[in-house]
């Protein structure tokens, strides 16, 4: 899926949004200057974010890169952004990007035995971009939410024992959850290696394996599990300038139930959290995360353009 700019939608931001990140000061080093500042030597403006999660960013002359569904596949994922020109080669996972802005559109999540080492990647690059005044964002797709809802069925036997391998390293390193987070891409490789011994799939020893693997990701992606909430902290929407970004597709009934307010409600499902006192289950953002021409799911916009227009003609009927 791809990502939509929809310049008519009125997305406006709230006033006074709070700062990511500021501009590199003029003593601070780089091998590109003209990557930090503009023609006339002038450091560029700070990138500005409102919402929680981040959901409209200002980012004033940044260079925007788009990358679409990574699938646990770590390696492609390397290769994609060497190709972006935002990592350095070689394995080193080092943020080359500047102050480039880079969005993952979603769906990193199953068809892949990396999925956990992709998102403590990117959690690296951010923090070494905004170091240098740039910044990256993900936005969920339809495969985080399905692994959120407990919809395990497009998970590989290696993605399952990830998840054993990743808990088992939380129970060692529950002292400080960034850091153990940040610092899983680099553990999980000797681990993968270690794991790579030829196996016979019907092996009583590998079933019980599998069962494992299967509770592991469910308590690591319940709602208001250690990953969930790392997903909670990515939008569904996001509008980066004029630009707006999501894995399915933006319409006008979303934009007029409040992108804020649908961004607001994925993550509380995902942290476990209700909207009331009322209620100790969280409410579930079907508009969304449901349906075809939910927010994740909608592909409206790659079908023929009548179908559209049916649609609108649909909903308008109302």
């Amino acid at each position: 899926m791809a990502s939509l700019c929809l310049n008519s939608l009125p997305l406006s931001p709230p006033s006074q949004p709070p700062k990511l990140s500021e501009a590199p000061s003029p003593s601070s080093s780089s091998l590109n200057i003209n990557s930090y500042y503009g023609s006339k030597g002038e450091a560029s403006k700070p990138i500005v974010v409102s919402g929680n999660p981040p959901t409209f960013v200002s980012a004033p002359g940044r260079r925007i890169v788009a990358v679409g569904d990574l699938h646990g596949d770590l390696d492609q994922t390397r290769c994609a952004l060497e190709m972006a020109g935002v990592l350095s080669p070689a394995g080193q996972d080092l943020w080359t990007g500047g102050e480039t802005v880079l969005i993952q559109l979603g769906d990193i999540l199953d068809r892949g035995e990396d999925e956990i080492a992709i998102l403590s990647l990117l959690r690296s690059l951010d923090i070494q971009a905004k170091d240098e005044g740039g910044a990256v964002f993900q936005v969920n797709g339809n495969h985080e939410t399905m692994n959120v809802e407990g919809d395990f069925r497009y998970v590989e036997t290696g993605g399952f024992d990830e998840c054993i391998d990743f808990l088992e390293y939380l129970d060692d390193n529950r002292d400080d959850w960034e850091e153990a987070f940040v610092g899983w891409t680099g553990v999980s490789k000797q681990l993968k290696e270690d794991r790579k011994m030829p196996q016979n799939y019907w092996d009583p020893w590998n079933l019980v394996r599998r069962q494992k693997g299967v509770i592991a990701r469910s308590i690591l992606l319940r709602p208001g599990g250690p990953l969930a909430c790392e997903l909670a902290r990515h939008a569904v929407v996001l509008k980066v300038n004029d630009w707006v970004f999501c894995h399915g597709g933006l319409i006008p009934n979303h934009v007029a139930y409040g992108v804020e307010r649908m961004n607001r409600e994925v993550s509380h499902w995902m942290r476990g959290l209700s909207d009331s006192d009322e209620s100790d289950n969280p409410h579930f953002p079907f508009i969304a995360t449901r349906g075809y021409d939910s927010v994740v799911w909608n592909r409206l916009y790659s079908r023929d353009t009548s179908e559209l227009d049916d649609y609108q003609n649909n909903q308008a009927s109302r």
